[in-house]
């Protein structure tokens, strides 16, 4: 039975938006294997402190990484649950509007036919 789902566009711009830089993508690629700390990520992009500080900040306020202070080090994981919202937003663009409304309040309910690894 098909759920559904009501696309937020103003949700949709701010994980696109952290999700439309290279070094941000790097970041997440990088945290694919688990919870890293800033110093290695820093060394893995050879990347300057300020410039890292800035895409984790980016990432962090989409919601697509948490972080945890341990002492003097920041560590970052990957948040799964914004990753489904990503790929659901995906999906429901991807899907055939069944005659929902386009004008109005911004957001807009559509048929979401399964997701991924439920």
């Amino acid at each position: 039975m098909p759920s559904t789902f009501a696309l937020d566009n103003a949700r949709a711009v701010q994980l696109f938006h952290a999700l439309s830089d290279e070094t941000r993508l790097a970041i997440l690629d990088l945290l694919r294997d688990g919870e890293q700390c800033v110093c290695d990520l820093q060394g893995a992009l050879d990347a300057a402190q300020s410039r890292l500080s800035f895409h984790l900040r980016v990432l962090r306020e989409a919601g697509l990484v948490t972080d945890r202070r341990e002492g003097r080090w920041m560590y970052y994981t990957v948040n799964a649950e914004a990753l489904t919202e990503v790929h659901d937003i995906v999906r429901v663009l991807g899907t055939a509007d069944t005659g929902s409304s386009r004008s109005g309040s911004g957001s807009r309910r559509l048929t979401v036919f399964g997701r991924c690894c439920d």
